[in-house]
């Protein structure tokens, strides 16, 4: 299944390589959009780890905003859930796709099109933003390598715009 989606995604299935810095189609995931009051209610109707402050990540699910949250789980995940909890949950997962950018200058290609100052952003953290004009969720992944969840119908747009970038790091 994974190699179906990776053959129909929107952007190229093979990286993007320049000095410092690689631009690749991230696996499949299964992604869910969820709603709560807090964060342990949510926890308990899931049974999975929520985190509390916004940016932070655990389990993979990222804390959005005070009463979002998104999971990204490996392709095929399902969660469990019962019914008449007290919060919303919606399965994303063909919404989306994910872009990685790893390398040394990642950081440098991130940050010529966000206005977030993305040097503050550690490792594990996760934020909303923006890059150039398209809404993306930025995940710390490590060092050197940044999770980009962008909207599918956007995707295409945002690997140019990164590849451009790339493209056109100084020396």
């Amino acid at each position: 299944m994974a190699d179906a989606a990776i053959r129909t995604a929107p952007v190229p299935a093979e990286p993007a390589r320049f000095d410092g810095v690689t631009i690749s189609l991230g696996l499949p995931l299964a992604r869910w959009s969820l709603r709560g009051r807090n964060p342990q209610e949510l926890g308990n109707a899931l049974g999975l780890p929520v985190p509390g402050r916004i940016g932070e990540t655990a389990g993979g699910m990222a804390c959005l905003g005070p009463d979002e949250w998104l999971l990204r789980l490996p392709e095929g995940s399902i969660i469990p859930m019962g019914e008449g909890q007290p919060l919303s949950v919606v399965d994303i997962s063909d919404r989306a796709i994910t872009l990685i950018v790893e390398g040394d200058r990642a950081l440098d290609v991130l940050s010529s099109g966000c206005p977030r100052d993305l040097s503050k952003l550690a490792v594990g953290e996760a934020r909303r933003t923006v890059y150039e004009t398209v809404e993306i969720v930025l995940i710390r992944e490590g060092e050197t390598r940044y999770a980009v969840e962008v909207w599918r119908s956007f995707a295409p747009w945002l690997h140019l715009a990164l590849v451009t970038a790339a493209s056109h790091l100084p020396e």
